[in-house]
């Protein structure tokens, strides 16, 4: 039982990371004003394209860097379609997210079903050998930890800072944000590329960490869920974190209650992170309160320089 409980613990937070990531670029972007839907493209982007230079040149830290260039150009067509030429943005996001699909396929496509050493665990001596957590909190791969400092550093940027002030004017009120000089095209601009680098990244860690091969599919949605989370966690960093742990706990019940001996048809299990996601979010839904009180006014509106 113990041995389950640390392998729940430990699987929970290896899961969970690639959607904090990813989710933490979207809640940037969203912020800013901008729905993108192209999350789950640009992931399995990420993913590809930091398995192949990983692979090639034997460095985790290229195949990161790599993957958050290759998400940043897909999220700079996002941004050229929707700052540019004003395109519908639920439209330009799901066109971009089937490109980066189709992307991602290309870029894999030498690399189908072959795998690589993941990235190793960071040891921290006697604290990693201590019952439990020892192993689920202190023997992880450094991704997990930067993913957590990374939610704490965005927190920290768009309730402490004046860049995240900007962030959320724009996302309020492009019109007044502009009107007191602050330039609102470039700000969602920088907010949808550096989405789209940790979208990258997220896509990255399930390649070199979390499943250490590449296969078509193998984002398998989490795009999506990543999109759900920010609403989950309405708009709070924090929140969104939480949110994406209890998404990788479920995630991996499957396995859990296998071990347990318990007889629940495996394919029941599998849809269940996403059938408690939508839940979720139908209840979430339904307190308008919370949706009105954090929700970026602007969300999902073009903006005119001319207005």
């Amino acid at each position: 039982m113990v041995d389950s409980l640390t392998f729940l613990l430990a699987g929970t937070l290896a899961a969970a990371t690639p959607l904090i990531f990813a989710a933490m670029g979207e809640l940037i972007v969203e912020k800013s004003g901008v729905l993108n839907l192209s999350i789950e493209g640009m992931m399995a982007t990420g993913a590809a394209t930091g398995f192949v230079v990983a692979t090639v040149t034997g460095s985790p830290v290229a195949g990161f860097a790599a993957a958050a260039v290759a998400a940043m150009l897909l999220s700079i067509v996002f941004a050229a379609l929707t700052l540019g030429f004003l395109a519908n943005q639920v439209a330009a996001g799901l066109a971009v997210g089937i490109l980066g699909l189709g992307v991602s396929v290309m870029i894999g496509k030498q690399h189908e079903g072959t795998t690589i050493k993941p990235i190793a665990k960071i040891d921290l001596g006697p604290l990693s050998d201590l019952p439990v957590i020892g192993k689920a909190f202190f023997g992880q791969d450094p991704m997990v930890y930067i993913g957590i400092l990374t939610m704490l550093l965005i927190t920290w940027v768009l309730t402490r800072t004046k860049l995240g002030l900007i962030i959320r004017a724009v996302g309020e009120s492009p019109k007044a944000a502009h009107s007191i000089g602050y330039p609102v095209i470039l700000v969602r601009f920088c907010a949808i590329a550096f989405g789209g680098a940790m979208a990258g990244i997220g896509g990255a860690h399930l390649t070199l960490s979390y499943t250490p091969l590449w296969a078509e599919g193998l984002v398998a949605g989490r795009g999506w869920i990543v999109v759900a989370l920010v609403v989950f966690g309405t708009w709070k960093a924090p929140r969104i974190a939480l949110g994406a742990y209890l998404f990788g706990a479920v995630s991996l019940l499957e396995l859990f209650v296998q071990g347990q001996g318990f007889a629940i048809p495996s394919q029941l299990m599998s849809a269940m992170p996403y059938i408690i996601t939508i839940i979720i979010l139908a209840i979430i839904s339904r307190d308008a309160r919370i949706i009105k009180l954090n929700h970026p006014a602007s969300l999902g509106v073009p903006y005119l320089k001319s207005e």
